[in-house]
């Protein structure tokens, strides 16, 4: 079961988890040990924490994530676009350069060919 399954699952389980808090809640207001005003504020309560929970385990995932990414030493999009950028302004600044200098024109002509 890789990482992101266990995740996946956990999520899946929280929501089943906040549905049966949901059932337990309507079935006290139904037989009248919780009156609709608590149950409403219960259910309330439980989602916002519920919430809460599932921002902080996105958080958590997403910086273990970028800290198993950084100690494997894998580049990340962001690097990528880093890099491709600084070789699209080298080669707007060669092109620039070889412009004003002919033989380098034919030089980088034969290189391709």
């Amino acid at each position: 079961m890789t990482f992101v399954e266990v995740v996946r699952r956990a999520l899946l389980a929280g929501f089943g988890v906040q549905e049966k808090v949901k059932e337990l809640i309507d079935d006290l207001v139904e037989k009248g040990e919780l009156s609709e005003t608590q149950g409403a504020k219960l259910v309330k309560e439980w989602t916002e924490k519920a919430e809460k929970s599932t921002k902080d385990m996105n958080r958590s995932i997403s910086e273990l994530t970028s800290k198993t990414l950084e100690k494997m030493n894998i580049s990340t999009k962001d690097d990528i676009d880093k890099l491709n950028r600084k070789i699209q302004s080298l080669s707007a600044r060669l092109k620039k350069l070889e412009e004003g200098r002919p033989e380098a024109q034919e030089k980088a002509q034969e290189e391709i060919e």
